[in-house]
């Protein structure tokens, strides 16, 4: 252990899940027990070439030996997943964060319907795990490509649970495939909706949970990649910094967070894509352009904090409490 917020740890075993998927686990490098975590949770992984990314733990959260991680490897890749795949090999010593949990269940439920797509499986599969445990009412359904895309799918038909999911294939035939519209049609008090997987599918399932009167209170989803959407009104804009009244000015090409770091003032940050929150900062003054996948929409609308990895600035200034 490196320091408080970091863990040493050895790939145990690295192991191929599904075509293109590939799983790591991850032991103490001591072979001490790691830090608790409960279902949706995920770490930070260093990896080689100074890049970090965020991955979901996959296995069962009583377990204290172990963590679990899935990793698609990604044709767009920013070089994350190739990192993992062709770099990472059992034995090696990793640097990753303790358990971080942005996507918690909501244990007073009175039923979960969980959505999974793809490699989004992962924190979702923990969760139905969990509910399955604690005898919760729960229906996972599970989108993928194809059967040999399908991660986890021999664990998930062996389970106790199984009856309460259903696999959707895209190259199946037409009526296995899920039916977004029938399945959220009718939203209840008390029944929460989890969403996971490409971003393309996550747009899918909050747009129609949206259009069908669902609460955002019920809406529970993770994004793990983004694309960081340019527009032509982009402009330069000045960000204030409180404790000092400094000004930095980020040009119109530049990110909050680079344009900071230029001037000597460091903020923490990882994805880099307005998808974990670890760079969210408060604004005190000023009106930002929200470009994240990371706060909720009443979050955004609050207009008192902002991910400054990506989002930029509505007014010509933002102050920051920094």
């Amino acid at each position: 252990m490196s320091n408080a917020s970091t863990l040493s740890v050895r790939v145990a075993r690295k192991a191929t899940e599904a075509l293109d998927i590939s799983t790591f686990e991850l032991v103490e490098v001591n072979g001490g027990p790691l830090p608790a975590f409960a279902a949706g949770s995920h770490v930070d992984v260093q990896l080689p070439g100074g890049l970090t990314r965020q991955y979901s733990l996959c296995n069962d959260p009583k377990e204290t030996h172990r963590y679990l991680i899935g990793v698609l490897r990604d044709p767009a890749s920013r070089g994350g997943s190739q990192a993992m795949h062709e770099q990472v090999q059992e034995g090696q010593v990793l640097q990753i964060s303790a358990p971080k949990n942005h996507f918690p269940l909501a244990h007073d439920a009175r039923r979960s319907l969980l959505l999974a797509g793809g490699i989004g499986v992962t924190p979702i599969l923990c969760m139905a795990e969990r509910l399955a445990i604690t005898g919760a009412d729960f229906e996972m359904h599970y989108s993928t490509r194809s059967r040999e895309r399908t991660a986890f799918y021999q664990r998930i038909v062996s389970s106790a649970y199984a009856p309460q999911v259903q696999f959707h294939f895209d190259d199946g035939p037409t009526a296995q495939k899920l039916d977004l519209a029938g399945l959220l049609a009718a939203p209840q008090s008390g029944v929460h909706l989890y969403v996971c997987g490409p971003k393309g599918y996550m747009d899918a399932v909050l747009s129609t949970a949206r259009a069908q009167g669902w609460p955002e209170s019920q809406l529970h989803y993770e994004f793990f990649a983004a694309e960081v959407v340019k527009s032509e009104s982009d402009a330069s804009f000045e960000i204030k910094l409180a404790s000092s009244g400094r000004i930095v000015t980020v040009p119109k090409d530049m990110t909050v967070t680079k344009a900071l770091a230029a001037a000597g003032v460091e903020i923490m940050m990882s994805c880099e894509q307005g998808v974990c929150g670890t760079c969210l900062t408060r604004v005190l003054e000023g009106v930002p352009d929200h470009k994240d996948s990371y706060l909720t929409p009443e979050e955004q609308a609050a207009n008192d904090q902002f991910l400054p990895c990506c989002s930029r600035a509505k007014t010509a200034m933002l102050v920051l409490d920094l």
